[in-house]
């Protein structure tokens, strides 16, 4: 059984998410904690939960989903799981941070590349990494079948969608995303997003103005 705890850190307000199992061990997705006393809470929830920390996974490389990247690296050894076409985007973070006026230590080590159809797993359950590109060009989502769960970044959020304007975005391509892959999960599917509340899929469809399916 797969817990979720939920960090809103940053001024930008993204959504930072802690996975763990009853074995202790966990997932960090899109540490965007910014400031020290953000990094610092982070780190004493793994130490009080007593957690283990596997998997640094990267839905996108935005700099407020990768703020937390160096940090987590450095305190637990890990090393970020991206789409190969996010790399550029996560060798500009540096340079979007400065540009917005949010500078901060990017990190430049080593990564592991996902594609369509590979899987990560937490112990026993396994996550499949779907392709949903359109807010970034290598955006990826985290789809875990057995809970009923995916962590989908910034490409759906409650009645809204990702940003295309972006460097990489495109709106026809993220549309495409939602409809070809989220919208044919089962309708009861809970969407944790890069900002804001979670969601379901079938919600989405129904009331989304971008993607309103009914």
């Amino acid at each position: 059984m797969i817990s979720i705890t939920t960090f809103v850190f940053s001024p930008i307000q993204e959504n930072t998410y802690l996975l763990f199992n009853e074995q202790k061990d966990c997932i960090i997705i899109d540490p965007g904690c910014y400031f020290p006393a953000e990094k610092q809470k982070l780190k004493e929830t793994i130490a009080g939960m007593e957690l283990n920390p596997v998997l640094l996974l990267n839905t996108h490389c935005h700099l407020d989903h990768v703020f937390g990247n160096s940090f987590v690296a450095e305190t637990w050894n890990l090393q970020p799981h991206i789409h190969p076409q996010e790399q550029p985007v996560l060798d500009r973070a540096g340079e979007a941070g400065k540009k917005w006026g949010l500078p901060f230590d990017n990190y430049t080590g080593p990564v592991t590349y996902l594609q369509e159809g590979d899987t990560v797993s937490l112990g026993q359950d396994v996550f499949e990494v779907f392709f949903t590109p359109g807010h970034s060009p290598g955006s990826i989502s985290f789809y875990n079948e057995k809970q009923g769960f995916i962590v989908s970044g910034d490409v759906l959020f409650d009645r809204s969608i990702g940003r295309t304007d972006l460097p990489g975005g495109d709106y026809d391509t993220l549309i495409n995303s939602i409809q070809q892959k989220l919208f044919t999960l089962p309708d009861d599917i809970k969407v944790y997003s890069g900002h804001g509340n979670p969601t379901t899929t079938g919600f989405e469809k129904m009331n989304n103005p971008f993607v309103k399916m009914y």
